[in-house]
């Protein structure tokens, strides 16, 4: 059993060879010479399969599972993962229990699944919502914790038992709290997905989407969706991220530290309220939170009087960027809802904690709130 930091340096990293990169470069041939069966080929056509991939999704599988065999399957995006799962799985019939605070894109899957004939009920990520809308109709119940943007925490263990029970397959959006804060995996779930865009490659730079599973048909299915579909990623953006996961567990616990700091800072201002970080000894979902994760993640969210309070407070902000997504090296932030995606007040923003030092990013938000009010 070796550490996280030792896992992430080398995880997917082909054994040394005399004269060789540590990380061999992309591979960008769309088609690979075919002597002999095609059928037991490693690779044959480039839609289905790049040996650029095959070690990003080794390193990926070793940090989400790294006691036990999973497979990971990599996609160009994130919502491309989130698709393959559910688009993949889910028959007319069949239906699924999906939460309804979870990231902005989700209603627009709704909508495509009930267009399909699937049934589709929804519920909060937090309390027994989601434990009440399960039925034996339940194929796929799909959980976002820490939800996005607001992060509310729900118990994967008990949720997957209670699918499991009624034959349902449980995916976890895992996009927030990384393998490094959280492994679904270990805790019941069947599937864990997530946006690569964020904090896995963490510099703003590659579009990438993930599955992990354990289960040898499901990933095959899961598999097959991606090549009939095209969802492939492409090389550069393999290797780039590949690359990235050698500081993940660097960023990571600096990001969740910074985070808890900012979040300790704002308590103490009038102007915020409705401040949610799961590190928070009071947030509500603290308790659950430090039950099931290791590291409580980036994201701070919290309200400010009215939208042009929070408008004013975006702009005056120095080292804090304006800019959507999260998990980035670089501290952004953004008022939630001018997306109109998010049932949240106008005044809600949703920070992402970088790197940067601790200090110097509270002193920028505080003064940026001093701005503000005046």
């Amino acid at each position: 059993m070796t550490g996280d930091g030792t896992r992430a340096v080398h995880a997917g990293v082909p054994t040394p060879e005399p004269y060789e990169p540590p990380l061999p470069g992309p591979v960008f041939a769309a088609h690979f010479h075919l002597p002999g069966d095609p059928a037991v080929a490693p690779y044959a056509y480039g839609r289905q399969g790049n040996p650029t991939w095959t070690a990003l999704e080794k390193a990926i599988a070793a940090l989400e599972s790294p006691d036990q065999d999973a497979e990971a399957i990599v996609f160009p995006s994130g919502m491309a993962a989130i698709s393959a799962v559910l688009l993949g799985l889910l028959r007319p019939g069949d239906a699924a229990v999906l939460p309804d605070d979870a990231y902005q894109m989700m209603p627009r899957v709704r909508e495509r699944l009930a267009s399909l004939g699937v049934t589709v009920r929804t519920a909060p990520t937090g309390g027994d919502a989601q434990l009440d809308a399960l039925d034996d109709d339940t194929r796929v119940l799909w959980l976002e914790t820490p939800a996005n943007p607001g992060l509310d925490v729900c118990d994967i263990r008990r949720l997957a038992d209670a699918a499991h029970a009624r034959g349902a397959v449980v995916a976890v959006d895992n996009t927030l709290a990384t393998p490094f804060g959280q492994r679904p995996l270990d805790l019941g779930a069947d599937l864990s997905v997530a946006s690569g865009t964020k904090a896995l490659n963490g510099h703003g730079d590659v579009l990438l989407g993930y599955v992990v599973c354990r289960d040898k048909e499901l990933a095959a299915r899961i598999r097959a969706w991606r090549t009939e579909v095209g969802a492939i990623l492409g090389p550069m953006e393999a290797w780039l991220a590949h690359r990235g996961i050698a500081t993940l567990h660097l960023r990571v616990e600096r990001q969740a530290a910074n985070a808890l700091a900012v979040a300790r800072a704002l308590r103490e201002r009038p102007e915020v309220t409705g401040l949610r970080h799961p590190g928070l000894p009071d947030d509500p979902s603290h308790a659950l939170a430090a039950r099931q994760m290791r590291l409580f993640g980036c994201v701070v969210s919290f309200t400010l009087p009215g939208r042009e309070f929070a408008d004013r407070f975006l702009d005056a902000l120095r080292i804090v960027g304006d800019a959507t997504s999260f998990g980035g090296v670089r501290s952004t932030a953004e008022r939630r809802g001018r997306w109109g995606g998010d049932p949240v007040p106008e005044g809600f923003v949703r920070l992402s904690v970088g790197v940067e030092d601790a200090d110097d990013i509270v002193a920028d938000l505080l003064r940026a709130l001093d701005a503000a009010a005046r």
